[in-house]
């Protein structure tokens, strides 16, 4: 008998979720708020002709992507061009100084003792360090924990000491590097999951190793590119998607669900997959009687990421002499992440990062011009910043801080604006207290203690997504949409698709694609 099963958000773990159960025979409806897919992984599109990422930017470890595509016999550089980044990003420290981020090896050390002449020959290190913990601890990530009995596998208790779960990524790299600056080239990436890397635990040196383990990409078109092609894709294999239609409501048969709600009718299904923010989804959509550990008093104790103020900005004209990924780390970055985390105000001089994608990919705007995607991290929705009254002081703030990386005369060249607070974030795209990444991944939110991949409240209900096992980052959320499918595929009592022998290799970039900016 064919089995059904409603997947709730078009996101990228959605959509990795649909194409692996289409793959495996089951029936896939997917329904989706917004007019395109991809979720927060789409792309904004405006008359003018420009063309922007809503959400992610960084398109890093395709291997996770590439093995879903396999399975479902098709191949990701074929579908989504991808180009490789070298250098990767540009670091502007606010503290003095700069630094090109490069896989290359020699190129890298002797940017590191440019800047820190004590941390030469700390970067080979550190990658060989970093390398084997990754090989050891990755197979951890594709598989689910739903209690602590799994965190006492004895593989996983004899890598304690090399994980270090207890000391902070701050400590881990200062085991490596003396100059603060350039602990900061290896910890900014905790802000990927919305943490401090003061607080955030040492295994999430993993993040930049991958960087230069396995490069930084720009999909032709934006990772948004990536998204459509996912769409694309899971139709051709079966999936039904249902743009524009937003699940109003859930049925529930006792403590299993049997349908979900939209403007269209009743959908029943075997199960369903849950792709929307944890948090909003659950407090909106499920019972709060029927959700033991996840009630409302529960959520609402958790930690969560902060969030992001965003300008997407079309530009008359081009910045040629700007890298791709340029990223300003404040004066006093301890202070700016302070302010963030638990002061909850603004900073006078907050960190921030900027995309002038088009010295890669010019398809992204009209001739002659370009996009600029600004993002500046801020704290999650709290009392203290009213952004009515703030987003309009803060903007000039930003455009200001834009000089710092080598962008002049912005204000004059603007040809659309659109910005977004964390307000937004939480009105437009559902996202809960606008915390865009989810639940902090402290040591008390992750693994067992994460909500699980088969979600341990409601009979028949998944996650995927940030706001599960893993966690956040778009390698971590295609692995996720594996464990759950996996998961519902076993519950369902239905074959996993064919999977290929062993691992798809990853491909090297060539000359011809590394785009030098």
């Amino acid at each position: 008998m064919s089995r059904t099963v409603n997947i709730i958000g078009a996101g990228p773990g959605g959509l990795a979720c649909a194409m692996l159960l289409a793959g495996a025979g089951v029936r896939v409806k997917v329904f989706e708020r917004l007019p395109v897919p991809g979720g927060r992984t789409s792309t904004i599109t405006t008359p003018e002709g420009f063309r922007f990422d809503l959400g992610p930017t960084f398109f890093l470890y395709p291997r996770v992507l590439e093995e879903i595509f396999h399975v479902s016999g098709r191949d990701l550089r074929q579908e989504v061009e991808m180009v490789r980044l070298d250098p990767q990003y540009r670091l502007i420290f606010g503290a003095g100084g700069e630094l090109l981020a490069t896989p290359d090896v020699a190129r890298m050390e002797a940017e590191v003792s440019r800047l820190s002449p004590a941390d030469g020959g700390s970067f080979t290190r550190f990658m060989e360090n970093t390398r084997a913990k990754f090989e050891r601890f990755a197979p951890f990530l594709e598989q689910p924990f739903e209690s602590w009995l799994d965190l006492a596998n004895p593989e996983m208790l004899r890598l304690m000491p090399l994980l270090k779960p207890w000391r902070s990524l701050d400590s881990e790299l200062g085991t490596f590097f003396s100059d603060e600056r350039i602990r900061l080239a290896f910890t900014f990436q905790s802000k990927y999951l919305g943490m401090s890397p003061f607080k955030c635990p040492s295994l999430f040196s993993i993040l930049s190793f991958l960087e230069y383990e396995h490069g930084v990409f720009h999909p032709i078109g934006g990772c948004g590119a990536v998204s459509a092609a996912m769409a694309r894709i899971a139709e051709e294999m079966g999936a039904e998607i249902h743009y524009e239609e937003p699940v109003e409501s859930l049925d529930f048969a006792g403590r299993r669900i049997t349908a979900v709600q939209t403007a269209s009718g009743r959908h029943e299904a075997d199960a369903t997959v849950v792709n929307a923010d944890f948090a909003r989804s659950m407090t909106r959509l499920v019972p709060d009687a029927l959700r033991r550990r996840w009630n409302d008093r529960k959520i609402a104790s958790r930690r969560f990421s902060c969030s992001t103020f965003m300008l997407y900005l079309g530009i008359e004209g081009r910045y040629d002499e700007v890298a791709h990924h340029n990223i300003y780390l404040s004066e006093d970055y301890r202070q700016n992440l302070v302010d963030i985390e638990n002061r909850h105000v603004l900073s006078v001089d907050p960190s921030m990062y900027v995309q002038n994608a088009c010295v890669t990919d010019p398809t992204l705007a009209p001739p002659g011009m370009s996009t600029l995607y600004l993002l500046i991290p801020v704290t999650h929705r709290h009392p203290n910043v009213d952004w009515r009254r703030e987003s309009p002081g803060f903007r000039e703030r930003a455009l200001d801080q834009m000089e710092r990386v080598g962008i002049h005369g912005i204000r004059e060249r603007i040809r659309f604006e659109k910005m977004l607070t964390p307000d937004d974030w939480q009105d437009d795209y559902e996202i809960y207290r606008g915390a865009t990444f989810n639940l902090s991944h402290d040591l008390g939110q992750m693994l067992h203690m994460r909500p699980h991949n088969r979600f341990e409240d409601v009979e028949g209900m998944y996650l995927v997504g940030g706001g599960t096992h893993p966690g956040s980052g778009l390698p971590v959320i295609y692995s996720s949409a594996r464990i759950t499918s996996d998961l519902l595929l076993d519950d369902l009592k239905v074959a996993r698709p064919t999977t290929p022998v062993g691992r798809v290799a990853q491909p090297t970039a060539s000359a011809e694609q590394a785009a030098v900016v």
